[in-house]
C-alpha cells in the first residue's frame, strides 16, 4: 500500500492518523459522507425541514402528483415513514391529499404554491451546503467526482 496523505489533510491529522486510514477509500468516502450529512441537516434543520421533506417536495414537483406508495417507491421512503412525512408537510401547507378518483382508498398527494415555494428555498440552502462541502475542488474535479458517485451508486442498485 502506497504512503498517498492529501496535501489538503491538516498536518495535526498526518501526525495522528496512520497513513493506512488515509488509503482506505472506503473510509475516506464515509468521513466525506459524514460531513456532507451534518451540513446538510443543519441547513435544512434552520430552514424547518428534513431530508425526506425535501426529497418528496422535489419529486412531485418533478413528476407531478402521485399516490404515497409512488412517492416510497420513487424516494426510498418506508411505507410507514411516508405517512409520517406527508402528515409534516400537509400540516404546513405544503401539500395538499386528496382521494384518488380511480381507487377511493388511496390518496393522491399534490405539491402546493406554497411548497413550491419551500423546494425553491430548500434547493438554495442545498446548493450553499454543495458549495461548502466541495469548496477544495474545481469545477471540473466536481464533476468528475458526482460521475464516480453515480457509478457507484448505480453499482450496488441503490436509486435515489
Amino acid at each position: 500500500m502506497s504512503s498517498y496523505v492529501p496535501d489538503t489533510a491538516r498536518s495535526a491529522d498526518r501526525q495522528t492518523t496512520a497513513a493506512r486510514l488515509w488509503n482506505l477509500r472506503t473510509r475516506l468516502l464515509s468521513l466525506a459522507a459524514i460531513q456532507s450529512d451534518r451540513l446538510v441537516n443543519e441547513k435544512l434543520v434552520r430552514a424547518g425541514a428534513r431530508k425526506w421533506h425535501y426529497a418528496v417536495l422535489a419529486t412531485l414537483d418533478e413528476f407531478g402528483p402521485a399516490s404515497q406508495a409512488e412517492l416510497g417507491s420513487r424516494t426510498g421512503i418506508y411505507r410507514s415513514d411516508m405517512v409520517t412525512v406527508i402528515n409534516e408537510l400537509a400540516d404546513r401547507g405544503l401539500v395538499e391529499r386528496s382521494p384518488n378518483p380511480a381507487d377511493r382508498r388511496q390518496n393522491v398527494i399534490t405539491l402546493t404554491r406554497q411548497g413550491h415555494r419551500q423546494l425553491l428555498k430548500l434547493d438554495k440552502l442545498l446548493t450553499e451546503a454543495e458549495s461548502e462541502v466541495l469548496a477544495p475542488l474545481t469545477p471540473p474535479e466536481r464533476e468528475q467526482l458526482a460521475r464516480l458517485l453515480a457509478v457507484l451508486v448505480h453499482h450496488h442498485g441503490q436509486d435515489m
